[in-house]
């Protein structure tokens, strides 16, 4: 109880946060601010759940900026694919991005652990709190800086389930499989013995249709269940262990984003902290109904024990040592996480 109290406690500046953003009024524009149009490509295919949350964001950015500032939105691909969105966006063919750190991880250390924390963070408050008052946004957009690029603000959410096509019931039961994973969830289902493929998300369905991977994480249960994977892998194992918790991230060019007036640059801090709060509890209201609409698709919902996770934490944290592959801010970035973890009593 005291456990529970003291994390309470913690994570009240951080709501607080969000109540401020979600009633923000229009921002003051300057009569002499320019008119400027960006172009955004984001994750999700166009129709989605995560989708019509981008539009909401761009559509409050033009509000908020009195319809001076308009992003205009593409969907998954649009524009380029999808693992080509990063390199587009540095090298300006378009402005803005909604991306996932993980992907890069391989290249950029850091962005391991701005995406998800395997077996870490439990409650998605826990991780946006990290980025908002324990440092979290200094960080990632030092890690982004080098690239020519500029971090805005995470969309944070809860736990991604995993999908499989055969029963995995227990931690023990994912050594040999073969399983679709990204950024430090890699690292660390490798380290539980699966074989490990990254593919961007637009590929999930087809890699479990095709048994190209035994399982996969994709999104959470509401766009898994939109993109059809009640069809392909009739087993849903909850909670999300490899990625408890989740953060997409607003990603800018950062000439781009250095020559916008700071109100439009204001607007896209309140738009995205508004965005993340309304898809969270979005999400959060959704997810029990979701698993009925899995069970009448014929698939089985698998619940894992608890003390399964716990005993396998460990083994997680030395995955997260290794992730950072001794990189320097990577290692600032875990062992800031590790601390406010301890505060929040995840770890001893």
């Amino acid at each position: 109880m005291k456990d529970a109290i003291k994390r309470r406690g913690l994570l009240k500046t951080s709501l607080a946060g969000v109540a401020v953003a979600a009633t923000a009024a229009p921002l003051a524009v300057h009569a002499q601010s320019p008119a400027v149009t960006w172009r955004m490509q984001a994750l999700w295919d166009g129709g989605t759940t995560p989708q019509k949350y981008e539009e909401r964001f761009v559509a409050r950015v033009a509000e908020l900026t009195g319809g001076r500032f308009r992003i205009n939105l593409f969907a998954a691909g649009q524009i380029v694919p999808a693992a080509q969105a990063f390199d587009a966006v540095r090298g300006g063919a378009f402005e803005m991005m909604k991306t996932f750190d993980g992907y890069e991880a391989g290249k950029i250390p850091s962005f391991a652990f701005t995406s998800t924390i395997p077996f870490g963070f439990a409650e998605s408050d826990e991780y946006e709190a990290w980025f908002y008052e324990r440092g979290g946004l200094d960080l990632v957009r030092q890690a982004y800086a080098p690239a020519g690029l500029h971090y805005i603000a995470p969309t944070v959410y809860g736990q991604e389930p995993l999908h499989s096509k055969v029963p995995i019931r227990k931690i023990a039961d994912l050594a040999g499989k073969k399983g679709r994973f990204v950024g430090l969830a890699s690292t660390v289902m490798g380290a539980m013995g699966v074989s490990v493929t990254p593919l961007p998300t637009g590929e999930v369905y087809s890699a479990l249709d095709k048994g190209v991977v035994d399982m996969a994480d994709r999104g959470d249960l509401t766009a898994n269940f939109e993109a059809g994977l009640a069809e392909v892998a009739k087993f849903v194992i909850v909670p999300g262990f490899h990625q408890p918790t989740t953060a997409t991230a607003y990603v800018a060019n950062r000439g781009a984003h250095e020559r916008l007036p700071a109100e439009y640059k204001a607007a896209l801090g309140v738009a995205a902290r508004e965005v993340s709060g309304a898809l969270r509890q979005h999400i959060l209201v959704n997810d029990a109904a979701v698993l009925g609409k899995y069970a009448a698709k014929g698939c089985e919902v698998i619940r894992f024990n608890p003390a399964d996770v716990a005993a396998a934490r460990p083994k997680a944290m030395e995955a997260w040592r290794t992730a950072t592959k001794g990189d320097a801010l990577a290692t600032r970035i875990l062992d800031s996480q590790v601390a406010f973890m301890k505060e929040l009593g995840l770890l001893a």
